[in-house]
């Protein structure tokens, strides 16, 4: 079942310890986080599975869609509401195919527009650009210009995530330029309250509609 897409979009960090990430995302899920996209990049498949298994039952608690990074097999054997791939992670259409109609599918097209239309054409519900600011989590990652936003935003009839270096402090601008949503892993998982960085970040969003409401 599709939901809006729109607000914090949480990104999982890299943790071994499956109690440590639910509580983690639990905290964040309880904080108004409206997606949750497990990403564990150093785990091997025999801990993926438990992993994102476990993250399926807070999720389905809260009403938030769980979207797994990169992994189809993984999100189909779980029966996640969603995928995520990156440029080299596989093919869009296939994995349109195999989801079917009904589950998420969103797409990296990093600083580049015309992967957007594309990703659009081949069915995809949401597409992410960035890196926007210095990501520790990809120090090597391309730098996306706020104009693509809102370029994005007159082209593209899905909605637009903002990824990369995303801090309470620079989101306001991401939105302010069109962002639908603003993926957050290191400002939000790295932080000695997870629930109260999720408040901070849901916040922005309430104070963009109002701002929009009263324009």
């Amino acid at each position: 079942m599709k939901r809006g897409i729109a607000g914090l979009y949480a990104v999982t960090p890299d943790f071994a310890d499956t109690r440590s990430l639910l509580t983690a995302a639990e905290a964040a899920l309880a904080g108004g986080a409206r997606l949750v996209q497990y990403r564990n990049k150093s785990a091997a498949a025999p801990l993926r599975l438990p992993q994102a298994r476990a993250l399926l039952a807070p999720c389905r608690r809260f009403q938030v869609p769980l979207i797994i990074n990169d992994h189809l097999d993984l999100a189909l054997a779980v029966d996640a509401d969603g995928l995520h791939l990156g440029a080299e992670d596989g093919s869009l259409a296939a994995a349109r195919e195999r989801l079917g109609a009904r589950k998420i599918l969103g797409a990296s097209c990093y600083d580049r527009l015309e992967l957007a239309l594309e990703a659009e054409r081949l069915g995809a519900d949401y597409v992410a650009f960035g890196s926007f600011f210095p990501s520790t989590v990809k120090p090597g990652a391309v730098r996306t210009p706020l104009a693509l936003l809102r370029e994005a935003r007159h082209r593209l009839s899905i909605p637009v995530v903002a990824i990369g270096g995303i801090t309470i402090e620079n989101a306001p601008q991401l939105i302010e330029a069109g962002a639908d949503c603003v993926a957050v892993l290191s400002a939000l998982f790295g932080t000695d309250d997870v629930g109260l960085a999720a408040r901070r970040f849901c916040a922005l969003f309430a104070q963009d509609e109002l701002a929009e409401g009263s324009s």
